[in-house]
């Protein structure tokens, strides 16, 4: 699939997985709408890419749409990486099994209705712009990359709520390819393990942390790299033979319980 002259949406855009997916995209050619919650780092990167920020809530329909009508307003919109996404780590029930220190529930819907519902949402709405374009020659519209987590296969202790929205990104991935099928958009998920993201801090404890966890990794025992991410979500969408495909990028992790 060509992405060069096309637009292509990527949520959580302004950084990690995302700015690292957004820049590879500006490379290949394409016109990339930055679509986070910061406004500051969003802009600034879609400055630097050629591209536009939008500031967007994923669960929010109108800035979905939003997004979506900026990128149209650049060039067709033919692909979507979905990178938006929280994290939380909780058990299910308290140590003094009192049901008041059970699992917050609200907690729970939270990391659901962002991680599950958002990409969904994403992927509903841009569906429908995409099904407007010209067809290629194979007949497709475009392709859409979610973004799911080894711990939607191996989830650990605490991880109860991020990795039934994780779970549930992998279960929307065929079904959603079917339908979608129809008008010839292709759909994929990648399952990172453990990706050197913001989200470790920076400095030398820090660096001695992901070392330690580099170590539980088979081969290379290391973190991975947001490019190596970015460089898999490209290929996922270029590649015009890829499709219900979920593909675990771990470096042959299993993740323990603890």
């Amino acid at each position: 699939m060509e992405l060069k002259n096309t637009s292509a949406l990527v949520t959580g855009g302004a950084s990690g997985l995302g700015e690292a997916t957004a820049r590879r995209l500006a490379e290949r050619g394409a016109k990339v709408v930055v679509m986070d919650l910061n406004g500051e780092k969003g802009e600034a990167l879609a400055k630097e890419i050629g591209g536009t920020f939008v500031h967007c809530d994923v669960t929010n329909t109108d800035q979905v749409v939003a997004s979506i009508d900026a990128a149209t307003a650049m060039a067709p919109l033919w692909s979507v990486v979905n990178c938006a996404g929280i994290g939380w780590a909780t058990r299910t029930i308290g140590k003094d099994g009192e049901y008041s220190s059970a699992h917050d529930l609200d907690l729970y819907r939270k990391v659901i209705e962002i991680n599950l519902v958002g990409t969904f949402n994403v992927c509903r709405l841009a569906a429908t712009a995409m099904s407007h374009n010209t067809p290629d020659a194979d007949g497709a519209r475009g392709a859409m990359v979610n973004t799911a987590s080894v711990a939607a296969e191996d989830g650990q202790i605490g991880q109860v709520a991020y990795s039934s929205s994780k779970g549930g990104v992998v279960g929307l991935t065929l079904p959603l390819a079917r339908d979608l099928s129809v008008v010839g958009i292709r759909v994929n998920t990648i399952l990172p393990g453990l990706i050197d993201t913001p989200i470790y801090g920076t400095g030398p404890a820090s660096d001695e942390f992901k070392a330690r966890l580099g170590q539980g990794v088979l081969f290379p025992k290391r973190l991975g790299f947001q490019d190596e991410f970015a460089t898999l979500a490209v290929e996922l969408l270029a590649n015009s033979y890829m499709n219900a495909e979920s593909i675990r990028l771990d470096a042959g992790i299993r993740m323990q319980p603890k």
